[in-house]
Parts: structure tokens; sequence; C-alpha cells
């Protein structure tokens, strides 16, 4: 690409820019796709196009991130074609029989059969499907002429929601990326602050323990997500939040076992014997989330010694207990970073 396209391009091409503004892009992707199906369907005036509009907004208007926009348009996608033939059927057989009573217990038993799936597995589809039903038949008093067209409308909005479902797709393995970085970031000042002898109860320490706690739930959500765009294991994701997780534990551990801070010859003794694991503990966390969020994936490959962890080792009095929770936390962080430089080739996209 040429230098000159490329800068004018950065915006969308970068990965932490498109992350920064995905909802911007993805109102804008939207926008674009209304205003297609608006154009095509009244330069060719086509009955009803208001109905292509709707499906466009039905099948790709709460959808973000790729990961779930090929299975959740495509299951949409479904159910709004299913519903569109049952309606068709239903204002077919209201024409040629014209039995209101029959059509309105035909319409109950066929909406009825898809709520109950509509609980559970695949209960969009279903339900969409039932919805559909009444778009095209109303109360089964539309002409056929009017059912046919509102089933082309929703073939239309299906067919442009899914072209442009794909335009320049936002991935959540971005914001998994970007959000375990700040969350690791968030590590390194919780671990500072502990080090340091600052109060644990202070406004700010409760704010980073509160964004910690936000960020991991946040984490888990993206993860089925991540999985099918990148294909890393649900395994390997969960063992990464595990990681995160006992790191976050840990620290909250060693905050409220940390030795008087009041007592500065018990917190230099307490430096002192720990400086390399300080040291280590927050290289390796600010380590991390320098390579998630620039991609600089060779950080992660750096040699770096891991404490040996001995679960026998005894624990006489607090700092020794607290000798120990460190090391146990630097062994984690340790791991985790392993199992980021494993994966990286697959996020790192």
């Amino acid at each position: 690409m040429p230098p000159l396209l490329r800068r004018l391009l950065r915006p969308l091409l970068d990965p932490y820019r498109r992350y920064r503004h995905a909802r911007v892009i993805h109102a804008v992707r939207v926008s674009l796709g209304l205003l297609a199906t608006i154009l095509l369907t009244t330069g060719i005036n086509l009955p009803h196009g208001e109905w292509a509009s709707v499906t466009m907004l039905v099948v790709i208007g709460g959808l973000q991130h790729h990961g779930n926009i090929g299975k959740k348009a495509a299951e949409r996608a479904i159910g709004t074609l299913i519903g569109a033939g049952v309606g068709l059927v239903l204002v077919v057989q209201q024409a040629w029989l014209g039995m209101p009573w029959l059509t309105y217990f035909a319409m109950s038993v066929v909406c009825g059969f898809f709520s109950y799936h509509a609980i559970g597995k695949g209960g969009y589809t279903a339900l969409l499907s039932a919805i559909t039903v009444f778009i095209v038949a109303g109360h089964g008093d539309n002409p056929v002429t009017d059912g046919l067209w509102r089933g082309v409308d929703i073939l239309i909005g299906i067919a442009l929601a899914l072209a442009f479902s794909f335009a320049l797709p936002l991935y959540a393995v971005y914001s998994w990326r970007y959000n375990l970085a700040d969350a690791l970031r968030d590590c390194a000042k919780i671990y500072g602050r502990i080090i340091d002898g600052q109060a644990i109860t202070a406004d700010e320490h409760l704010k980073l323990m509160t964004r910690l706690n936000a960020a991991m739930v946040q984490l888990r959500s993206l993860m089925p997500s991540v999985s099918k765009e990148v294909k890393i294991s649900m395994t390997e994701l969960d063992a990464i939040q595990r990681n995160l997780r006992m790191c976050v534990s840990t620290l909250e551990i060693l905050g409220n076992t940390r030795p008087d801070a009041n007592d500065p010859e018990a917190m230099r003794l307490l430096q002192t014997a720990l400086k390399a694991e300080h040291r280590q503990i927050r290289v390796q966390l600010i380590g991390m989330a320098r390579a998630l969020k620039s991609g600089a994936a060779q950080r992660l490959n750096r040699p770096m010694d891991l404490p040996l962890i001995s679960l026998d080792a005894p624990v006489y009095n607090t700092l020794d207990g607290y000798r120990l929770l460190t090391q146990q936390l630097a062994s984690n962080i340790g791991e985790m970073r392993q199992r980021l430089a494993k994966s990286a080739p697959r996020w790192n996209i």
C-alpha cells in the first residue's frame, strides 16, 4: 500500500484506534447499510421497502464483534426467513379458504410453537420467526402480493446486512487484548501501592480493585467470540483468565497481610528480602501490558528466571507468609506470560 494512502487509512487500519472508536465505526457501518437499503428499495420502487431497513437493523444492529456476527447474523437471517415463509403460507390459505377463525387459530398455534423453542438454545431464532410471521401476514388479511413483496424486502435486508456486517470488521480479540493490558497495568499499580506501604482502604486503591473486578467480567464475556475469531481454545483462554484471577486474589491477600506500614524497620526488611521479586513482578506485569497493546510479542519471549515455590516451606511468622505469597504471585505472573507468548501468533492480528 502506498505510504500516503496508508497514512490516510491509519485510523481504520490501526487495531488500537479501531478498538477505541468501535462504537462509532459500528454506527457508521449500520447507517451506511440502512442508506443502501433505502436507496435500493426506493430506487427500484419496491412496495413496503421499509421492511428491508427493519431487517437490516434486526440482523446486525446489535452485533459489533466479528466473532459473533457470522453465527448471530445467520441465526437471525434463518429466523426471519422461516417467519416469512410461514407468514406467506398463512396469507395464501386465508385468500384461498377465506376462514379468518382458522387463520387466527393457525397463527396462535404456530407462534406458540415458536415460543416453546424461544426458551433455550436458538431462542432468538424462534422469537424472530414468530415476529416475522406477523410482519408478513398481519392478521392473515394482507393481500398475497403484499406478503410476497414483504418477503422480498426481508431477503434484500438480510443480504445487505450480511454484506455490511463483514465490512471493516471489529474483532473481539482487540477488546480482549486491550482490556487485559489495562487490567495488568492496574495490577502493577496496586502492587506498587502495597509495597510502598500506601493504605489499602484509600479511595484510589478501592477504585483500582473495582475496575479490575469489572474488567475480569468483561474479559470473560469476550472469550467465546475471541475463541471463534482467532482459533484459541476456550481452555487456553480460561487458563489465562484464571492466572489473572489468581493475581488479583493474591494482591488482595498481600494487601491485608502486609507488615504494618507504620513499622519502618519491618518494611525495610521486607523490601530488602524481596527486592528481586518486587522488580520481577512489576517488570512482567508492565511488559505483558505493553506487548498486548503494541503487538510487540517478542517482549514475552525474553528469558526470566521464575522463583521456585515450595508449598512445604515452613511459615514461622507473618513475614514468612508474605514472602511465600509474593513468590507465588511472581510464579503465577510468569506462567501467564508464557501462556500469552505461546498464543501470541493467534491473538496478535
